[in-house]
């Protein structure tokens, strides 16, 4: 037996290189992928902590919770386009790589020290994330022969392994470098991880299927045009637009947040809509659009309190919290490898559970999962009512160990959720919109974070008692409604399981 992670069985007839018995290209994308998010969550574990902090932007901690959400959901609506020019111009391939390159310049960005690089270098990482994360996604699903294949949903949660390797190494690299030297040196970090992450990529595309550089739908000569004039003319629109308000002295932030905020709820709207009404789908697929609208749903509300761990939950560790553990005394970005570590050590858990349920015809369906993980979201509220309760009442700061029960808690129902969405996505995707797809899947996350933003501009506190027992209540609510439609979800679902 090979003591590498891959078995060397090219010299016989039928046999080919495998990565833990799936195809040889789901390391390529797991090291590609684990790169891209250790630039990505190192990052995002500073952000909102250099934008509260004195030597940062020195912003509320409101205004910060607003635009970590807005940023996020910017990352996850841009990869609905990312899937479209993958699927009309340039293949995933070439996207990927395209959008790996401009990650690193938005960092590199980050990294000069002027708020108006900051905000440019956000909208740089946000659009070469979006072109990046769909199409990767997407290429994991090519390597799999058919939906049906076995191997599929445990292959996606390897890959999402390689996330959360990344996620657990960043915060505690990336964030105690910006923390405690210079946060713009941290930020300088993130590009050279994803520097990294494009070199790998490179180096290993030989293993990835042939079908991940096939334009599915190319674009014809007018469409390139047609799709160049109207980009030109909303840029023009939307320059003339707040010449004018910072010309009439009326522009503030929310001018940028409430209307990117808006248009991150109108959009997946709008996408799911057009689908609906495309007469191009079979009967097939549009009853299997039907179903994914629910399971879009409640994604949107599990990411809504989910994505909460990265601005709520940290400026509450930033405040609240001792940070110190047996008399250690840690930065408070390290709350972030918190749920990636968990995930390493839980993925191969759950993953196993779902194949030893299968072999027996007793493992949930999805649907059944999707309520679970909305369920489980609610408990993790319930728990973290309990210190801000305790900070509340008798001040001071709680134990870290607050957090760390609500990230695991938060991470069982992850697993329930996301490597499991990301499976049944391919699965249900129409023909037509195949790298697309996996784009309306990231605008469930787009969703999410649009709400807690409209929120957080509104002036609402995510960290009192009240609004955390509200979003206790729609999980747990939304969570019992939608596996009480189980069966309905099911039969729109077809073959799909």
């Amino acid at each position: 037996m090979a003591s590498s992670l891959t078995k060397d069985s090219a010299s016989t007839p039928g046999f080919e290189k495998t990565f833990f018995g799936h195809p040889r290209g789901l390391a390529t994308l797991f090291m590609t992928e684990m790169w891209e998010r250790f630039s990505f969550y190192g990052m995002r574990a500073l952000l909102p902590l250099y934008l509260i902090a004195p030597g940062g932007l020195h912003m509320d901690g409101a205004t910060a919770t607003a635009i970590y959400s807005v940023y996020l959901s910017l990352v996850y609506l841009l990869a609905m386009p990312g899937g479209w020019f993958a699927d009309r111009f340039w293949g995933p391939r070439k996207t990927v790589i395209i959008g790996s390159a401009i990650v690193i310049l938005g960092h590199i960005t980050l990294a000069l020290p002027s708020a108006g690089s900051f905000f440019a270098g956000l909208g740089l990482v946000a659009l070469g994330s979006g072109l990046l994360k769909a199409n990767i996604s997407t290429m994991v699903g090519h390597l799999y022969k058919g939906p049906q294949d076995p191997r599929r949903d445990a292959g996606f949660t390897v890959f999402y392994i390689g996330i959360n390797v990344g996620g657990f190494l960043a915060p505690l690299t990336i964030g105690t470098i910006g923390e405690n030297v210079n946060w713009h040196f941290g930020f300088a970090l993130a590009a050279i991880g994803m520097a990294l992450g494009l070199v790998q990529f490179l180096l290993g595309s030989r293993h990835l299927s042939p079908e991940s550089d096939t334009v599915v739908k190319p674009a014809t000569k007018q469409e390139r045009a047609k799709a160049l004039k109207q980009s030109l003319y909303w840029a023009i629109g939307a320059a003339v637009f707040y010449l004018i308000v910072v010309g009439t002295g009326h522009y503030t932030l929310n001018w940028i947040l409430v209307p990117l905020s808006v248009i991150g709820l109108v959009i997946p709207v709008l996408v799911l809509a057009r689908m609906k009404r495309d007469k191009d789908l079979t009967d097939d697929e549009q009853s299997k659009v039907s179903g994914y609208i629910w399971f879009f749903v409640v994604a949107a509300i599990f990411w809504m309190i989910y994505d909460q761990n990265g601005s709520t939950l940290s400026i509450f560790g930033e405040e609240s919290t001792t940070n110190t553990l047996l008399g250690f005394h840690f930065p408070t970005s390290w709350y972030q490898s918190l749920n990636p570590i968990m995930i390493m050590a839980l993925a191969p858990v759950v993953a196993s559970v779902w194949l030893w349920l299968n072999k027996r015809g007793k493992e949930p369906s999805t649907a059944v999962k999707f309520a679970s993980s909305l369920v489980l979201m609610g408990i993790s509220f319930a728990v973290f009512l309990i210190p801000l309760i305790d900070t509340a009442t008798n001040g001071g700061k709680v134990s870290p160990m607050w957090l760390v029960a609500i990230y695991f808690v938060q991470t069982v129902g992850e697993l329930c959720l996301s490597p499991v969405g990301l499976s049944v996505t391919t699965k249900m995707a129409p023909a037509k919109y195949t790298g697309q797809m996996m784009g309306v899947w990231f605008l469930a996350v787009t969703a999410g974070d649009s709400i807690t933003a409209l929120l957080s501009t509104a002036g609402v506190n995510l960290n009192t008692k009240g609004a955390v027992g509200v979003e206790v209540l729609i999980a747990v609510a939304a969570g019992l409604g939608f596996w009480t439609y189980r069966n309905k979800v099911k039969k729109l679902m077809g073959s799909v399981s």
